[in-house]
């Protein structure tokens, strides 16, 4: 026989079958024990003589006769069961598996990832953003970008600033790159349409359950735009494609605020209670544009008021998600933007080259994936949604 999955028993029902997977978990009754099977697609009963004298997490293989059970998940069980051990563990999982939401803490969990990944409810989280990530790639595709490939190690901190992870390289100091900003511009140059999903690297010490030391990052630039109205209408697209995707609420259309009119008092950038109180008054995806160009990247084109930029965030049930706008595209004006930030141009030269011969006006956005699954799944920490998170403590497993 060959071995079908346990989602497929239903189809194969009054016929004898062959599974493969882990002992969830067991269930002892009078006359009779109950073993429920997992496997990639879900969970299977199977009903056995007496109960088996194995630990959860066996792998297990089971042939047997495929039987309708009304009480059974999917209303087909697996009777007349004969059960083999492919390997066995050496000592019980240090988490319960079965329950129908993980029960021990984060630390925990994410120190015992190799098998704390295992629980259904957390693995589902992961293949939401598998469709997030593949609901992004297609939708850019079908707007005629190409995706790229940058590199991960960079002669110069992408967006400036301290917040880089250096890197010995061959005897010369090098950085982990923050982003692939300056590479999908160049691209922009060859391409027109570039977009790009890899990891980045910032070197921050926060310890809060929205920022991670290497996260993964969905990024997209385009050219020969009239302003960044122009980029927020690709997000628009992806955003929505994504939370269709993952099976979320997909909203018509999303409203677009003026930073100016939802800031609080003076500040230059919006805490996180100001991104809830703005989804809570206009929605649960909102964009916010017109940040003051001062406080944004060196690259951020200011708008017709110079103080403030052609730029956006997008927020997503009180969390930032997105963050893009429109950029510098001519030579001289990069040079005098760095330098009016106190940034020596030289070592962005192999990036200014490219202005050199012409670019067109262009502009891109960055989305955070572990971010967006973690509000699509309503969960507080974006470390419930990294496989092996990167912080300021952690570095394993």
């Amino acid at each position: 026989m060959e071995r079908i999955l346990t989602t497929q028993l239903a189809a194969h029902a009054g016929e004898r079958v062959l599974l493969r997977g882990w002992l969830h978990r067991q269930r002892r009754l009078a006359r009779v024990a109950f073993v429920v099977l997992r496997d990639r697609a879900g969970t299977a009963q199977i009903v056995v003589d007496e109960a088996l004298d194995l630990l959860p997490e066996t792998v297990i293989e089971v042939s047997g006769r495929a039987v309708p059970s009304a009480q059974a998940p999917g209303g087909v069980e697996v009777q007349a069961a004969d059960v083999r051990v492919i390997a066995a563990p050496t000592e019980a999982p240090p988490v319960e598996l079965h329950r129908p939401e993980p029960r021990e803490s984060l630390p925990v969990r994410l120190d015992r990832a190799q098998v704390s990944l295992r629980h259904p409810v957390v693995r589902e989280r992961f293949r939401k953003a598998a469709r997030a990530t593949a609901a992004f790639r297609r939708t850019l595709e079908e707007l005629d970008f190409i995706e790229i490939q940058s590199p991960k190690i960079v002669g110069a901190a992408t967006e400036g600033g301290a917040n880089v992870f250096r890197v010995d390289y061959f005897g010369r100091d090098a950085f982990l790159a923050q982003s692939p900003q300056l590479y999908k511009q160049i691209l922009v140059g060859v391409f027109e349409r570039v977009f790009e999903t890899g990891p980045v690297f910032r070197a921050e010490p926060h310890e809060t359950g929205r920022h991670l030391a290497e996260y993964y990052s969905l990024d997209a630039e385009l050219g020969f735009i009239d302003d960044h109205r122009d980029v927020m209408r690709v997000v628009e697209h992806c955003a929505l494609a994504m939370i269709d995707a993952v099976g979320e609420p997909v909203p018509d259309g999303i409203p677009i605020v003026r930073f100016a009119d939802v800031r609080t008092g003076d500040e230059p950038d919006l805490a996180p209670a100001d991104e809830r109180r703005i989804c809570e008054e206009h929605g649960e995806l909102v964009f916010v544009e017109g940040f003051p160009t001062a406080k944004r990247a060196f690259y951020t084109h200011p708008g017709p008021d110079p103080e403030w930029s052609n730029s956006f965030d997008l927020l997503y049930r009180g969390l930032e998600i997105v963050s893009g706008g429109q950029r510098l595209h001519r030579y001289d004006d990069y040079v005098e933007a760095l330098r009016s930030r106190g940034l020596d141009p030289r070592p962005f030269a192999g990036y200014l080259d490219a202005f050199r011969w012409g670019m067109p006006p262009h502009g891109g956005f960055a989305m955070g994936l572990e971010r967006f699954v973690a509000q699509a799944t309503r969960v507080p920490n974006v470390r419930e949604v990294t496989l092996f998170p990167r912080d300021r403590t952690r570095l394993h497993p």
